[in-house]
């Protein structure tokens, strides 16, 4: 897409964002979505990126940076891994993130997270991890979590911005105006932290039954929509004492 007319749109549809100081005063809890192999690691798979991508990569170090630093400090980190049976399509999408897969897998530079003990790791079988967190009993693993750890705040990041973590972020939002989640009053998405697939018109136009997807545009329409339904959204993120 013409960057003029993204910049355009920008102007019409601004985002304000803030920046965050993350202190132990307020009980905050990390969520990364789907920081994995099938959507982050080129050539893992059908949606992973065919080429190097400066802003899926920037999402993976920035993640990797506040995932250290939550380890550090002993407080509750919680990732999404995009999982799928082999028979159960995920329409409109080609088959990804098979389960048992390396897709489906933490990307290399954060698979430590596998064996810190202040981290809960959750295969989801669908788009939206508030869904899919969802047990065969009806408990809910996300919504335990924030209740065991009596978080107040938590801090979003990961892929896409206008899918995987604007569904789960709005999910969470309807969830929390239902009093499902209490104590967190804070929804927070970390920008620089998200990031989503780049599609262009001409490609697409080429593909049979394939939607444009333009990067930086979709990743602002998912920023913009998350502060409409009621997210904060932060470019930067900093930790006192």
């Amino acid at each position: 897409m013409i960057p003029q007319t993204v910049d355009l749109l920008k102007e019409q549809m601004p985002v304000h964002q803030e920046s965050l100081l993350v202190t132990g005063d307020v009980k905050t809890g990390l969520v990364l979505v789907d920081v994995v192999n099938g959507f982050c690691t080129v050539g893992a798979g059908n949606l992973a990126p065919r080429q190097p991508d400066k802003q899926i990569s920037e999402m993976v170090k920035e993640s990797v940076s506040l995932a250290r630093v939550f380890c550090e400090k002993k407080w509750p980190v919680f990732g999404f891994l995009d999982s799928h049976h082999p028979d159960i399509p995920e329409h409109p999408y080609p088959p990804h993130c098979i389960a048992g897969s390396d897709e489906s897998k933490l990307v290399p530079e954060l698979q430590w997270l596998e064996s810190e003990p202040n981290v809960t790791l959750k295969c989801k079988d669908c788009i939206d991890g508030f869904l899919g967190s969802i047990e065969k009993d009806g408990s809910n693993v996300f919504v335990n979590w924030v209740k065991s750890n009596q978080i107040k705040t938590i801090l979003v990041l990961g892929i896409c911005t206008d899918i995987c973590v604007l569904d789960f972020v709005c999910s969470t939002l309807s969830a929390r105006n239902r009093r499902f989640l209490e104590p967190l009053e804070d929804v927070i998405v970390y920008s620089r932290g998200c990031a989503t697939f780049d599609l262009p018109v001409d490609v697409a136009k080429s593909m049979k039954d394939v939607v444009a997807h333009p990067q930086d545009l979709m990743h602002h329409i998912g920023l913009y929509i998350a502060k409409g339904r009621g997210a904060k959204v932060v470019s930067e993120v900093s930790f006192g004492a």
